[in-house]
């Protein structure tokens, strides 16, 4: 089966800023990427240039071994879906209605839905605990609401890979473990697979199979998260000190931050 995502020599910046160059990358089905690098190295733009909505410097990107630059919009939608950073609903409209616009790369131009979209649409806000604001204006919900339910329109939209940009964004740590329970277990279907950008490390230990690491100035590494997820990387990574606690059945990584600085009441 071919990659669902590959990059050969990749280059890609924004402004003055490389973020990767030369990146040759593979993304296969049921692996789990996590893309992790500090405030301002491009993660959001990388997203975006894998999404084929930004153009890359230079280098190819293949989606499903086909050149994504060669692909319409409307093909890609059907095997690629991105959640933003951000949601800003500009027109009123229900839960439901706005669940629904996932479909819209399944169905032709002026069709309307069947009723096996609007069933798959109630079925999956069911699953993100969102039915009971079916019929509720996006524009009323609060910040972790409008997250879920933009990630309900990625899960109607049913695409292969998922670029994810930052999915835990405005949502509480049992939330954030919901929605990444939830798109872990999309991801890790036959044919399916996910890259995410994550602030929170930790996160990437426990959901990610594989990570890349954007280190600035287009210096990167990608493999697997056992291997690449290190104090030591984390700390190059980071620019500071960064230590690794293992019980044995879990690694957890904290900042190591001075000694003696902190309230001692």
């Amino acid at each position: 089966m071919s990659p669902l995502i590959e990059t050969r020599n990749l280059d890609a910046s924004i402004g003055e800023v490389e973020i990767v160059r030369g990146l040759d990358l593979t993304v296969g089905e049921r692996e789990i990427w996590g893309l992790l690098g500090p405030n301002g190295s491009g993660k959001t733009t990388l997203l975006l240039t894998l999404a084929g909505i930004r153009e890359a410097d230079r280098g190819e990107i293949l989606l499903d071994g086909q050149p994504i630059a060669s692909l319409p919009r409307r093909a890609i939608a059907r095997r690629l879906g991105m959640l933003l950073q951000h949601t800003n609903y500009a027109f009123d409209a229900t839960c439901l209605e706005t669940a629904l616009a996932g479909r819209h790369p399944h169905i032709s131009a002026w069709q309307r839905e069947r009723r096996s979209d609007r069933e798959l649409a109630r079925q999956v806000l069911d699953e993100l605990e969102l039915d009971h604001l079916a019929d509720r204006s996006c524009m009323e919900l609060s910040g972790g609401e409008t997250r879920r339910l933009a990630l309900a329109t990625l899960l109607v939209q049913d695409p292969a890979l998922m670029l994810l940009d930052e999915p835990t964004n405005h949502l509480d740590p049992a939330n954030q473990v919901a929605m990444l329970n939830r798109i872990g277990q999309r991801a890790r279907s036959p044919g399916r697979g996910a890259m995410m950008a994550l602030h929170e490390v930790n996160l990437a230990t426990c959901y990610c199979t594989h990570v890349l690491l954007l280190f600035g100035n287009g210096h990167w590494e990608a493999g697997t998260t056992d291997s690449h997820l290190t104090a030591e990387n984390l700390t190059r990574l980071y620019n500071c000190p960064v230590k690794m606690i293992d019980d044995g059945h879990q690694r957890v990584f904290a900042v190591a931050g001075e000694p003696g600085t902190g309230n001692t009441g």
